[in-house]
């Protein structure tokens, strides 16, 4: 499965700190220590991001860290194309990936389903599945969003459906 992903995004998942904590938000005291491991490895993201010059996404949290929301980018073309992004931690996380989702996109690629969530059962389901509880918001973002938009939003331009914000 790793194979699908090209070498770059394969070395810098490498970079990503790997959560100890195995709990989730109905684990009450040990969710917090989650969290701190969650944000700590976010932290680490963007700063590689930022130090390779592959700034790609903002990211807070919300609702004590159940939700998530942010804005991510892709240049095509030499065009940038922004758009908010969202989801919600699953009351079976870390075991269940969480269903980033684009709103903004919904019905735009047949690779998205009801609500504007990111089809990501082929190539990253099965890697979490795989790396679980290890894998946490910070991989969901490297190896579920990052090759959705890499994908998709050449697609989309060349069809039509989107184009920049001005």
């Amino acid at each position: 499965m790793a194979e699908s992903f090209d070498a770059g995004t394969r070395e810098r998942v490498q970079k990503l700190a790997l959560m100890r904590c195995n709990a989730g938000p109905r684990d009450k005291g040990a969710w917090e220590t989650r969290l701190k491991e969650e944000l700590t490895a976010l932290i680490q993201y963007i700063q590689l991001n930022k130090e390779t010059d592959m700034d790609w996404f903002t990211i807070e949290p919300r609702n004590g860290g159940l939700g998530w929301a942010g804005k991510c980018w892709y240049i095509h073309n030499l065009i940038k194309y922004e758009f908010d992004f969202q989801f919600e931690i699953p009351a079976t996380y870390p075991l269940t990936a969480p269903e980033i989702e684009l709103p903004e996109l919904e019905g735009k690629t047949a690779k998205m389903y009801r609500g504007g969530k990111i089809c990501l059962t082929i190539h990253f389901k099965p890697l979490w599945a795989k790396n679980s509880p290890h894998f946490g918001i910070a991989h969901a973002l490297c190896l579920g969003l990052a090759p959705w938009l890499a994908a998709e939003v050449p697609y989309m331009v060349e069809a039509g459906v989107i184009a920049p914000k001005v």
